[in-house]
């Protein structure tokens, strides 16, 4: 809660004439963070028995902005869009069901990075005289998650060479806060380079390097926060070294014993197909001499003397 002088909305609205109370108001600052593309609701309440809409006027403005400031009218109970700066052009609302009780939240529709501003909520009160009865203001902080973090390092390293990790992450908002951490000791890391890159949308992305030199058990993590929607996301590397050489070269010697299993087997699979073929080959041979030598009696009744 802080104080501040009353700022004045746009004047050149034609249905009506403004009379100000000249006295310093206490205004009530909140603060809404949203992330893009999402709908942000920016409360404002005047608690008062026996409210009159009819005798109201509502409006939401960009504070201390001069030229299209307007972004929401409410006068009588009713919806006035004619100074509405186009910016926020159906793309704001109040809720109908609580404007008797004196509840003129705004509700702003798939907010844009454009929309990061401190919002003021004015309510007059036309008796007599006009005077403005309640000011609250909202700041806006736009966000946007980054996306996971992709980590590279070095396939192969022996133990003292400089070896160099990269982290990259994007389409975020604001800028992320970039940590290495050993994970060895939970200690900090200095990260060799570090780059933003922004895009149309207003979203960043991320990049950066480390390099250090290479430990027999290699732990690294690379860490992205966005402090603003309290997100950290993180990717880890890890390389451990054994006594009879890198992980990495294991990984190779279990290869070759499995490629020269898989050559055994076909070997083996062959010589099998082999002796199939030769069993049955000699099976059918077998047969057909069967036939030649297995003749009936009758066959030698004609005279003919029978084979030797």
């Amino acid at each position: 809660m802080y104080l501040k002088t009353m700022t004045l909305f746009p004047h050149n609205l034609p249905f009506f004439s403004l009379s100000f109370n000249p006295a310093v108001i206490a205004l009530e600052k909140k603060h809404v963070v949203s992330k893009l593309g999402d709908n942000a609701t920016l409360s404002c309440t005047y608690n008062k028995r026996d409210l009159q809409l009819k005798n109201l006027r509502v409006y939401w403005q960009i504070a201390g902005q001069v030229t299209c400031s307007v972004v929401h009218t409410l006068i009588s109970g009713r919806d006035n869009y004619s100074n509405q700066c186009i910016h926020f052009k159906n793309r704001t609302q109040l809720f109908g069901d609580r404007l008797e009780n004196g509840d003129f939240s705004l509700l702003l529709l798939n907010v844009r990075q454009s929309d990061n501003h401190t919002y003021q909520c004015i309510v007059q009160e036309k008796r007599e005289l006009t005077k403005v009865v309640h000011q609250e203001e909202v700041v806006l902080s736009l966000a946007a998650s980054y996306s996971q973090p992709i980590l590279s390092g070095p396939i192969r390293n022996s133990t003292g060479e400089e070896v160099t990790f990269s982290c990259r992450s994007g389409n975020g908002y604001p800028k992320p806060k970039v940590y290495w951490i050993n994970k060895m000791n939970n200690s900090l890391l200095t990260a060799s380079t570090l780059e933003f890159n922004s895009h149309a949308d207003g979203t960043y992305s991320v990049f950066s390097t480390l390099t250090v030199k290479a430990t027999s058990n290699m732990q690294i993590e690379c860490s992205i926060e966005n402090e603003m929607l309290q997100e950290n996301l993180s990717a880890n590397y890890t390389e451990q070294k054994q006594s009879n050489g890198s992980s990495t070269e294991n990984l190779g010697k279990k290869g070759r014993v499995a490629q020269a299993a898989g050559i055994i087997c076909i070997v083996i699979l062959i010589g099998l197909l082999a002796v199939l073929f030769c069993w049955l080959w000699r099976r059918r041979r077998s047969s057909h001499l069967v036939s030649y030598t297995d003749v009936p009696p009758n066959e030698y009744e004609g005279g003919l003397n029978p084979p030797a």
